[in-house]
């Protein structure tokens, strides 16, 4: 754990009761803080009494004088659409309002690190898609290289649940917009954006927040080394902003598809294979068509932020060469689930807008693909470009009939069920082909998270091929 300090012998609210929420509670408590607790459910009000915390009811006046701060779960709005009441009850009084990252960055540091022979680092990493897989393999790496680490916030651990840190450590962070958007501090050694696609953007005010709130990651701390997907005109922008120049090494551009072969730091993928560029001259390559857990530009293009953050380490190529061939690849991210008869099955439900079901149609050849759930604005159409490679689609869910109505001459069949279309697409499945999910749709229509669909669909292949 880590204790949130600054606030000895002060109130300080909790708002939210989930697993962020709770470990806050604990951290503030560490501290010497008083926290007060409040979630408008009742269930999550009866968790954290059990656990022995204090309630305070946050619609109640008589809860806002003294307190010195509000802290939220980041999946409460405080801006767009609108701020939670509770929210903007702190903003009518004056008080300050923070989220878990922000106390943690303020908390971090302790005097212990005066004894370490080397400070300890934190590498965040944002974007749309890709942070999860992105902050495993730079965590995966840093324990191949022998590198004492942690891995925590929208992956693994809540941040303020982490142990202290060692002599030398890293700590990886996945941060979410939501996340970032709030936080008071932020102040990761290396920061990474992965890239941009739009998402969320309700709760962000469109897109430009969207942008904003990740970029804040970056403008908010001033990161020693930042790590850009240029790949889209925001991270080509933000590039700019945080270089001096294109000699300026302090930022390494990344790219999956474009070679980058300029004066500064630039590490890109093409064809396959990963370069890595400084001063104008190549230093390192890395050929990843046959690294089994990082299939596809996709996870070409996390494989080439992975290997920028591990280089602005210290890590060696050939350490990070070898981290890539023994890592096997997040569940629900392209992840291979089994073989039979030479057709191969992918569980891609993480694939839950249209961006990232185009890259997992372009990771594969000949794909029987299921599809479907919980359509977003906009549908499928944004996937027209990409459908060349789908020899069918098997099409589950809510928006079943919607997609096939978008999906012009592409072969299809409306299967409503994962069973079906799991059955359907192993038997019509021919050598050589690939059973791929990726629904490019939310879960909540059948299932109550992405995971639980990809779950499902993991057991079912599992019992086919079995």
């Amino acid at each position: 754990m880590i204790p949130v300090t600054g606030y000895k012998g002060q109130r300080v609210a909790v708002l939210g009761l989930g697993r962020s929420g709770l470990a806050t509670a604990r951290a503030l408590q560490a501290g010497g803080a008083e926290p007060l607790l409040w979630d408008d459910a009742p269930e999550a009000r009866a968790k954290a009494e059990a656990e022995g915390f204090a309630l305070t009811d946050l619609t109640r006046d008589a809860a806002w004088p003294g307190l010195a701060l509000l802290v939220t779960s980041p999946g409460i709005p405080h801006l767009y659409p609108h701020p939670n009441r509770h929210i903007a009850r702190a903003l009518a009084e004056g008080v300050p309002v923070d989220n878990d990252i922000g106390l943690f960055f303020r908390s971090w540091a302790t005097a212990d690190w005066d004894r370490f022979d080397q400070a300890p680092k934190v590498v965040a990493v944002t974007g749309s898609n890709g942070k999860s897989t992105t902050t495993a393999l730079v965590h995966h790496i840093l324990m191949v290289a022998g590198r004492p680490t942690q891995m925590a916030g929208n992956i693994g651990k809540g941040v303020l649940s982490i142990d202290p840190a060692q002599d030398g450590e890293v700590v990886v962070l996945e941060l979410s917009s939501y996340q970032t958007e709030l936080a008071r501090a932020l102040t990761p050694d290396i920061a990474i954006f992965t890239n941009l696609s739009p998402d969320h953007l309700d709760r962000h005010g469109g897109k430009g927040g969207y942008f904003s709130a990740k970029a804040r990651l970056f403008t908010q701390g001033g990161p020693d080394r930042a790590v850009i997907g240029v790949d889209e005109v925001e991270g080509a922008f933000l590039a700019n902003q945080l270089s001096a120049g294109m000699a300026d090494d302090r930022v390494i551009r990344i790219s999956s598809g474009q070679k980058l072969e300029g004066v500064g730091w630039t590490v890109f993928a093409r064809k396959g294979f990963l370069a890595e560029w400084r001063k104008g001259r190549q230093v390192a390559s890395i050929d990843l068509r046959d690294i089994r857990g990082l299939l596809g530009a996709h996870n070409h293009q996390n494989a080439c932020a992975a290997y920028a953050a591990a280089r602005a380490l210290g890590v060696a190529p050939k350490l990070i060469e070898q981290a890539f061939r023994s890592f096997e690849g997040l569940p629900h991210r392209s992840q291979i689930v089994g073989e039979r008869g030479g057709v191969r099955f992918v569980n891609d439900s993480k694939a839950t807008n249209v961006d990232s079901a185009a890259k997992a149609l372009q990771a594969f050849e000949k794909i029987r693909w299921i599809a479907g759930g919980l359509g977003k604005e906009g549908g499928i159409a944004g996937l027209k470009p990409y459908l060349g490679s789908v020899v069918k689609a098997y099409l589950i869910g809510h928006s079943a009939r919607d997609f096939a109505l978008e999906l012009g001459e592409t072969p299809h069949e409306i299967c409503e069920t994962m069973e079906r279309a799991v059955a359907r697409a192993a038997e019509e499945a021919e050598a050589g082909e690939t059973v791929l999910l990726a629904p490019a749709a939310a879960s909540f229509d059948q299932y109550s998270n992405f995971e639980k669909r990809g779950e499902d669909f993991t057991a079912r292949v599992r019992a086919l091929i079995s």
